[in-house]
């Protein structure tokens, strides 16, 4: 049996990036490293997955999570009974804290340590289902070209949505309001989760059909994703932007 380096664990995981940080440990991990010793900043990631689970099933499934930060949902897609997950990350050093863990648990999760330009194939073939949380926002700073208007940028988003079609069965996506993560720099003029939806409903008309969407709800120091309702489509500002993202559930719309 190979010999468990929790330091070398460690310190992949702490690598300071823009996006360090960003995901608790899959359930997996925990067994060999303790969160206690981690500077962790959750964003509600076992909320989300419970939401997932609770609206798809991942049995025998083939999976790909882009922008797959530290493999939270990429770990717990196995554990909830993926065949095979294929995760996508440019950040080298959480590429390798995800490659070195599935090595160690004998995980089936095939490491590609590249940012997708969301124009190229990447040659691995189709999907049951594609994990898209939170990354087509940052087009024209992590991916894209940079010198890009807000506006141009807004319709490349659309292709990255679309980018899927005839590669995925399920494409689940969530995208933040703030052009590449910038507060001055809204997508939607007024920041609501109605301007959002309209924009995902525009973007897959005549290729996806939208099988659910997820809002957070709040109540004391719970979270839970739960479908939308005309309660839940107002903004809460009190729980912050990011809990204001709905999650979208795309399903190919099948030609005839």
């Amino acid at each position: 049996m190979r010999k468990i380096d929790t330091k070398k664990l460690f310190e992949l995981y702490q690598n300071t990036s823009k996006h360090s940080n960003y995901q608790i440990l899959p359930s997996s991990l925990k067994e060999i490293i303790s969160e206690d010793c981690l500077e962790i900043h959750s964003r509600f990631e076992n909320e989300r997955m419970d939401f997932l689970n609770n609206s798809i099933r991942f049995e025998n499934k083939r999976v790909m999570d882009i922008g797959g930060n530290t493999g939270f949902f990429s770990f717990e897609a196995v554990e909830s009974g993926a065949s095979e997950v294929v995760y996508v990350e440019g950040n080298t050093p959480h590429a390798n804290f995800v490659e070195y863990g599935a090595e160690l648990l004998n995980k089936n999760i095939l490491v590609k340590n590249k940012y997708l330009d969301f124009e190229n194939d990447l040659g691995i073939g189709n999907f049951d289902i594609v994990l898209l949380f939170n990354v087509i926002h940052h087009l024209g700073d992590d991916f894209g070209d940079q010198s890009i208007s807000i506006d141009n940028a807004k319709e490349k988003m659309i292709d990255c949505i679309n980018y899927f079609v005839g590669r995925t069965d399920l494409l689940v996506l969530q995208m933040g309001y703030c052009w590449k993560g910038d507060t001055s720099k809204l997508l939607f003029e007024n920041g609501t989760k109605r301007e959002m939806i309209s924009f995902v409903e525009s973007a897959a008309k005549g290729n996806w059909k939208i099988r659910e969407i997820g809002i957070a709800e709040v109540s004391a120091d719970n979270t839970e994703y739960r479908s939308l309702s005309d309660e839940n489509m107002k903004r809460q500002d009190s729980i912050g932007e990011f809990r204001n993202r709905p999650i979208f559930i795309l399903e190919k719309i099948s030609k005839v």
